[in-house]
């Protein structure tokens, strides 16, 4: 027969808290073998030590308890994974944070260090005749708007032979949440003409400005920190912006991790 611990010792041994564990009982995550009945003294297990310095462990990461219950629930071949998975979001998270500290102290000392965030290159882009869709739409509906766009047109890009290069959107104004673009949503094909019977167009050849984002950068404020870096840049080198801005993604975005570049944020100039 095991062998049961007091709710003190069992305390000690697994390196929790009697408050944690009394917590943890009331979650459901970790419950005493035994309660008596009068004095409602809670005994535990002597195998029950395993989970519960498991969960210690868990909860040294600051990770939620309704995760902590997944991964001590899970069989045994499966916690590395879900522990990988957790671990993914949390690096995320704080790769998107760290870019929005960055952006907020640009903000709070009124541009100092613009620059100095990004390297701003120059390319020349030819011609390429481009399958469009153009929507009017406020900054919280902008994400899922760009992905079901591109969806759509990469689809419609098969009929002429497939996606010929870096997707793009274009904001033909501001947006956010009170102004409403528009923006463009573009995919180039490989023909020399636009289609008839398709919304397609010619983009015009151009030289333009870029800085170069990490999935992490491409989230909203911290991304306007990346335009006001281009255009300022356009400015102090002594040219014009010549078109509309752009987010030009050349990279598979789902797949990319936070520190992965995936996207540029470029400005036709002259």
């Amino acid at each position: 027969m095991a062998r049961l611990l007091g709710i003190g010792e069992f305390a000690r041994r697994s390196r929790l808290s009697v408050k944690a564990l009394r917590l943890y009982e009331r979650q459901g995550l970790l419950r005493p073998a035994v309660v008596e009945a009068g004095n409602g003294y809670r005994r535990y297990r002597e195998d029950q030590l395993v989970p519960a310095r498991l969960v210690a462990l868990l909860r040294r990461l600051d990770m939620p308890l309704a995760v902590v219950a997944r991964i001590v629930s899970a069989p045994a071949a499966e916690r590395a994974d879900l522990l990988d998975g957790y671990w993914a979001e949390v690096e995320h998270r704080l790769a998107v944070q760290r870019g929005l500290a960055a952006h907020l102290r640009v903000v709070l000392s009124g541009g100092r260090g613009l620059l100095e965030m990004y390297e701003v290159k120059q390319r020349e882009v030819p011609d390429q005749v481009v399958l469009t869709e153009q929507r009017h739409v406020l900054q919280p509906a902008l994400v899922p708007w760009i992905g079901d766009s591109l969806a759509r047109l990469h689809k419609a890009a098969d009929a002429f032979g497939g996606v010929s290069g870096a997707t793009f959107v274009i904001y033909h104004g501001e947006v956010n949440d009170d102004s409403d673009g528009p923006v463009e949503s573009c995919v180039p094909i490989g023909v020399a003409e636009p289609p008839t019977g398709s919304a397609a167009r010619v983009e015009p050849a151009h030289r333009e400005a870029y800085v170069r984002l990490t999935k992490a950068q491409v989230v909203f404020p911290q991304i306007l920190s990346a335009y006001d870096a281009v255009a300022v840049w356009i400015k102090e080198n002594g040219f014009a912006v010549h078109d509309a801005p752009r987010e030009v993604y050349f990279a598979d975005f789902d797949a990319a991790g936070p520190d992965d570049e995936v996207c540029d944020i470029a400005f036709p100039m002259r």
